[in-house]
């Protein structure tokens, strides 16, 4: 099976699927990442937190870390991404050229305004991919409910997702250790409800068996 993993960010699929990507892999089926921006960024006083360089070069050692196929993006601006045809058409040409018969991609209520934006264009472009599947990548509060009605146990896998979140070393160092500790924490906290040590949860749009 060709699964095509969507991000906004160099960090985004491996901190909320990650370790059901490194599974799929050592089940035999082709991943492909696809990131949408070049995932550099300041604050709000102009303060450079990532550098280009430093974003694709993490993200290429987490995603050969993986066993990922191919890592694409598509250099959009960060914190800029816009929900619109343009960005729908360039998923629905990667689908269609890589024949993806899998996509698992942001959730569509995320609060983050890039996360959001490429969920929706995605359900645009995956319309007709039999099975999608929706993750959360980070701890942000919002109004909407992520429904988390499908579990992947990860249990044979935290280790290596956590190696991959590590090569974000940007990230990393800039968390710390709670960084880590939240993802294995919400991790467990998933593998409880179905009865193994560590899960991811998704959001399920549709599953075709």
């Amino acid at each position: 099976m060709n699964i095509l993993a969507i991000g906004a960010h160099y960090d985004d699929i491996e901190l909320g699927a990650g370790g059901t990507v490194a599974k799929f892999i050592a089940e035999g089926h082709s991943v492909y990442f696809l990131v949408v921006t070049k995932s550099n960024y300041s604050d709000y006083e102009g303060n450079i937190l990532r550098t280009e360089e430093q974003a694709l070069s993490e993200g290429r050692n987490a995603a050969t870390s993986l066993g990922v196929t191919e890592l694409i993006c598509l250099n959009y601006e960060t914190k800029k991404v816009k929900y619109d045809y343009l960005l729908i058409e360039k998923i629905n040409k990667i689908i269609d050229d890589l024949d993806i018969e899998m996509v698992i991609t942001h959730w569509d209520k995320d609060v983050h305004q890039d996360h959001s934006a490429i969920a929706r264009a995605t359900l645009n472009a995956a319309r007709h991919v039999p099975k999608i599947l929706m993750y959360q990548s980070n701890w942000y509060q919002t109004t909407s409910f992520f429904k988390g009605n499908f579990y992947s146990d990860i249990s044979d896998f935290i280790k290596v997702k956590i190696s991959a979140i590590k090569k974000h070393k940007v990230e990393y160092e800039r968390r710390g250790n709670s960084w880590i500790d939240f993802v294995k924490n919400q991790n467990h906290s998933c593998g409880i409800k179905i009865g193994v040590k560590y899960a991811e949860q998704f959001e399920l749009v549709k599953w075709k068996i």
